[in-house]
């Protein structure tokens, strides 16, 4: 499951590690992004039921396991809430939580973020604000897919800034961004605004349509957050081990957001050794 912004693209260990592991990696673009067509007023619960379809599509019968990035996360904790049935194991990498009573959602995030967030606030159900702001970011990424992770930086701690230093992790990231908000087509229309990157970012901050409490503990999950995260803070992390029964909680020292993506690899792993129980049932 991919990040926001993010497409079926985005980074993901060499197929050659993967086949090491014994993993399919599967991936698709959410609604509204890449080739998906918009499912406006989308929750995140409503996830589960395409990922169902991705599945059965590409002949899965059994279980699977979901991992989700960032924006993915809450998208695959709901494939373990929403189908338990099929899911043999759950990892939520640099996640954020519900907004839900008495948690402070925006306590310790990007200014980028905030500013962000309190358009939907003050301006829900009239989303035009946020689709203007984010049409001129999408505008940005097709004239120069560089433009997000630059206009970004300051914001970023030292680890972040690390990782995506790095010209493989740049290169699919790059790729990720401009798949996601499609290439440029020179014209004097306005943009279209990024739907998916708008709907994700609506769902994050509205009921998700499942409590993470409902996981079942037969699900294996796996929380991996960084200390130094300022994109999902940390208290997002502590909440959801505060309330994922049974979830392994695994908090980096010294990392922060983008280090999810050298990390894949391990956490990939983890997921398949703790599906093996399941998928011999």
């Amino acid at each position: 499951m991919h990040g926001t912004p993010g497409s079926r693209l985005g980074p993901r260990p060499r197929t050659f590690d993967l086949h090491k592991l014994g993993i399919r990696l599967i991936a698709y673009d959410r609604p509204g992004y890449g080739d998906s067509e918009r499912h406006e007023g989308r929750s995140v619960a409503d996830a589960a039921k395409d990922v169902l379809a991705v599945a059965e599509a590409v002949g899965i019968a059994g279980r699977y396991s979901v991992v989700g990035r960032s924006g993915g996360g809450p998208h695959a904790l709901a494939c373990a809430a929403r189908t338990p049935e099929r899911v043999a194991s759950v990892a939520a990498v640099v996640s954020v939580a519900p907004p839900v009573e008495g948690f402070d959602w925006l306590a310790g995030m990007a200014e980028s973020n905030v500013s962000t967030y309190t358009l939907i606030k003050d301006h829900h159900p009239d989303l035009s604000q946020l689709g203007k702001v984010l049409a001129r970011s999408a505008e940005d990424i097709r004239r120069n897919p560089s433009s997000l992770l630059t206009s970004l930086n300051e914001e970023m701690p030292t680890a972040d800034r690390l990782v995506v230093a790095d010209a493989e992790i740049r290169r699919l990231l790059l790729r990720n961004y401009l798949s996601a908000v499609g290439e440029f087509t020179d014209t004097s229309e306005d943009p279209p605004h990024p739907t998916g990157w708008i709907d994700d970012l609506v769902a994050f901050r509205k009921p998700w349509g499942f409590q993470p409490q409902s996981i079942q503990k037969d699900v294996p999950v796996l929380l991996w957050h960084g200390e130094h995260d300022v994109f999902a803070p940390l208290s997002h992390f502590h909440w959801l081990a505060d309330n994922i029964p049974g979830a392994t909680a695994v908090l980096q020292p010294s990392v922060a957001h983008f280090s999810a993506l050298p990390a894949l690899l391990p956490i990939l792993a983890w997921v398949r050794d703790r599906a093996e129980p399941n998928f011999q049932r």
